[in-house]
């Protein structure tokens, strides 16, 4: 039953986090705008996602626009949309695995069977969750160097979005989710692969039981007829 739980627990988390990377990938709050300045009023704030930027006026009104062109998209951006599609598919293909080696279903009869599948899903899901955290742990250190590089203008410079931190956790998630769904095994005797055959040692007879039977003589019947007495 502890297995039962781990592995339900395992898919719960991943679920969630896969969950959050697609609210991480669709939201624009990758890159928020900072101005470092006293005199700079701040009426506006930008937010740049790797889809679209948004516009947030001091009146609480909100304007997005998706990116005009692919082609003129910066190198890091390109990549970010590659890894976190990446990441959305990957992770998709990890949970219908783990759903489908599942202990409470019949998908796969054999129990070594469901082992094998659930460790594949748990691989995979934390593959997903490796690729999430790459791409937004990438964007955080260009978004850190570019912050303080000093040919950049003050309300040109860009702080951490709270995508980036979503991104964290939800990159988490899936390898804790994966980790706990390779690790969802059955008792060490229904795991292990190999066979181990224990050798079966043959007991002597005593000598006591030999010295018996030497010294029993063979019990041979008589052949010759019984006497008539008269």
């Amino acid at each position: 039953m502890a297995s039962v739980g781990m592995q339900l627990l395992g898919c719960i988390l991943a679920l969630f986090g896969w969950i959050g990377v697609i609210i991480v990938c669709a939201l624009p709050m990758w890159r928020v705008t900072a101005f470092i300045g006293t005199n700079i009023v701040t009426s506006q704030i930008f937010w740049e996602g790797i889809w679209m930027s948004c516009v947030v006026e001091s009146t609480g009104q909100m304007q997005c626009k998706v990116y005009d062109s692919m082609l003129a998209l910066s190198p890091d951006l390109k990549t970010a949309r590659v890894l976190m599609v990446f990441s959305i598919v990957v992770g998709i293909a990890g949970i219908l695995v783990a759903l489908v080696s599942g202990k409470c279903t019949d998908f796969i009869a054999e129990e070594q069977g469901k082992v094998k599948a659930s460790i594949v899903s748990g691989l995979v899901l934390m593959v997903s969750g490796v690729l999430c955290l790459i791409t937004v742990s990438w964007t955080a250190v260009i978004i850190v160097n570019d912050f303080y590089n000093p040919l950049l203008l003050d309300a040109q410079r860009r702080e951490l979005g709270a995508s980036l931190y979503l991104g964290w956790a939800a990159g988490l998630l899936l390898v804790l989710g994966g980790g706990l769904l390779c690790s969802s095994c059955p008792p060490k005797e229904n795991c292990s692969t190999s066979v181990i055959y224990n050798p079966v040692k043959m007991s002597k007879p005593s000598s006591g039981v030999d010295t018996v039977l030497s010294h029993t003589a063979p019990v041979s019947r008589s052949t010759t007829p019984p006497k008539t007495y008269i």
